[in-house]
């Protein structure tokens, strides 16, 4: 009887420290902290698409005026593009099975480090150019490192930058210091802003239907990924890299330690950003000085990603954010485009006309001679 008695309190400890613990593992959110997340989320996926689409046409004028050519993505390359990133994805996902994470995470970091130093730089050029006062000499450097002589000389480096620059890059590093030795969600959320603002200014879809393949691609790829298998949520809870954007559901309980996080991937914002920004270059070229068919088409991915988290909070399952935004943003600028009459136009437009056969071996043979 003494016995039984002595082991009731101790039972009673136990099943209070197993409570606790289950508490514990898993934050508290609320309403408030779940508006507050995926509200944040959704700023921050459209304002990369913003900037990012106005600065691929400051970037295209550019290129033009310089008279460069710009790569684009081919009809072929949008047809790879699902294939290749389905590799990759259940490559990642078979190393996180095999190997620990850790070592994995640590290459990967390093890697994202670099890329994101060099991404900051150049989302803050412009910024650091306007703030620094004009009194402030923004002095250029160049270097320079050859082999060989005269004719034989070729560039090993051949690199130009300013004062300001140096500025920028220092400002970056320290800012990538953070994330790597903190891996705090505000500076993921750094460097995956200016990862998302370059992909969608610098990456460039040369005609609607090459954005329309690789748009239907990956449409497919998606739903096949995440609700075919468990590979895509897999690989997204163990990747730690800046390659989504996170907020945390438990903000108002944890403050700026919490630790329950909503993710959306770089790719929902990306993708979808590359042919917004095409659809901004096209409202350009048309000169009827309105962006009628980039604000309809903007005004569609914010309703699909409002869309996406609806359901998923519904369904209380991950959900695949292309399954609404490509509907969203090809069905709303083609149906418009319908009723408005300007299908041919948005057919035939192109950043970078093709260069006909003829012309092409034309030319070519006047170089030769």
């Amino acid at each position: 009887m003494a016995d039984s008695a002595t082991e009731i309190p101790s039972i009673l400890e136990e099943s209070v420290k197993e409570t606790v613990k289950n508490v514990t593992d898993k934050p508290p959110t609320s309403i408030e902290g779940l508006a507050i997340a995926y509200l944040s989320l959704v700023i921050m996926a459209i304002l990369p698409i913003f900037f990012g689409s106005f600065r691929s046409v400051k970037y295209l004028k550019e290129q033009k005026e310089s008279g460069q050519s710009h790569e684009t993505m081919s009809n072929k390359d949008a047809l790879m593009f699902p294939l290749i990133a389905s590799c990759a994805l259940f490559g990642l996902y078979v190393f996180f099975q095999f190997f620990s994470k850790e070592y994995i995470n640590l290459l990967l970091t390093g890697y994202f480090f670099f890329l994101g130093v060099l991404a900051l730089s150049h989302l803050l050029s412009p910024i650091i150019s306007f703030m620094v006062p004009a009194s402030v000499p923004n002095v250029p450097y160049h270097i320079h490192f050859t082999r060989g002589e005269r004719d034989g000389r070729t560039d090993i480096v051949n690199y130009k930058f300013t004062s300001y620059d140096v500025i920028c890059l220092i400002i970056s590093l320290c800012l990538g210091a953070w994330y790597l030795f903190k891996k705090h969600w505000i500076a993921n959320n750094l460097f995956g802003i200016a990862f998302a603002i370059n992909g969608v200014e610098l990456l460039h879809l040369n005609n609607v239907v090459t954005g329309c393949i690789l748009l239907c691609g990956l449409f497919l790829y998606d739903i096949f990924w995440v609700f075919g298998t468990n590979v895509m949520v897999t690989v997204a809870k163990s990747f730690e890299a800046p390659i989504k954007l996170v907020f945390p559901q438990d903000l108002l309980v944890n403050g700026f330690n919490a630790s329950n996080f909503a993710m959306l991937g770089l790719g929902d914002i990306v993708v979808p950003g590359i042919f917004i920004a095409l659809l901004l270059r096209f409202d350009k070229s048309l000169k009827r000085g309105s962006e009628f068919y980039f604000r309809a088409t903007f005004s569609a991915y914010i309703l699909g990603l409002l869309a996406t988290i609806l359901v998923m909070h519904i369904f209380k399952h991950a959900q695949p954010a292309l399954l609404y935004l490509v509907p969203a943003c090809l069905g709303t600028p083609l149906t418009l485009a319908l009723l408005r009459g300007d299908i041919n136009a948005l057919f035939n437009y192109e950043d970078q006309p093709a260069i006909p056969e003829t012309a092409a071996s034309d030319s070519k043979s006047k170089k030769t001679e």
